[in-house]
């Protein structure tokens, strides 16, 4: 790994735009009530950006936005190639910009620049590639059963899912979740 040196990631930490806002339904928006909070660098105590402070009417609107976009089937019924080409380009994504988000989550979790660069940001990249790739692997399956009868596991949505992420490893566990989903 090509590490940077303490003042070139304290310039790029500098320079860090943070997104203050929620995204929901293919757009970035303000909480409803238009309240705010502070996100501060726990190493510093230093308030790193006011984000959208949501609410119950925020994740009210969420749901169903997503609600709506699982019954029109938009992914819940795409085709597995077209799904595992989207998780691949969001890889490819995270791994044109993993040092801006290294940086971004060390300085979100006050964890050192060498674990987010050499762990969590490799790692978080390589769980969306694994589940990318194992979306036109995985299929149904028949189980055994008595000799008059056929059992199916069918793979198949169900719905709407909220995430709750830790403060440790939030980008790695956001992965975790969105990846099998």
């Amino acid at each position: 790994m090509n590490l940077l040196t303490r003042d070139e990631y304290k310039a790029l930490a500098a320079e860090m735009d943070f997104p203050n806002a929620a995204y929901i339904d293919g757009a970035y928006r303000p909480a409803i009530s238009g309240k705010t909070f502070a996100t501060v660098n726990p190493a510093t105590g230093e308030t790193l950006a006011d984000v959208a402070a949501c609410g119950a009417e925020d994740v009210d609107f969420a749901v169903t936005k997503a609600r709506e976009a699982f019954d029109d089937g938009r992914w819940s019924r795409m085709h597995p190639a077209e799904r595992k080409g989207i998780l691949i380009r969001f890889a490819k994504l995270l791994t044109r910009n993993a040092r801006e988000l290294a940086v971004m989550e060390s300085l979100d979790s006050g964890k050192p620049i060498y674990d987010c660069e050499t762990v969590d940001i490799p790692e978080t990249i390589n769980c969306i590639k694994w589940h990318a790739e194992a979306i036109d692997k995985i299929y149904d399956q028949v189980s055994p059963a008595s000799d008059d009868h056929i059992a199916m596991v069918v793979r198949e949505p169900i719905g709407v899912v909220g995430l709750v992420l830790p403060w440790n490893f939030p980008l790695l566990m956001l992965a975790w979740k969105i990846g099998p989903a």
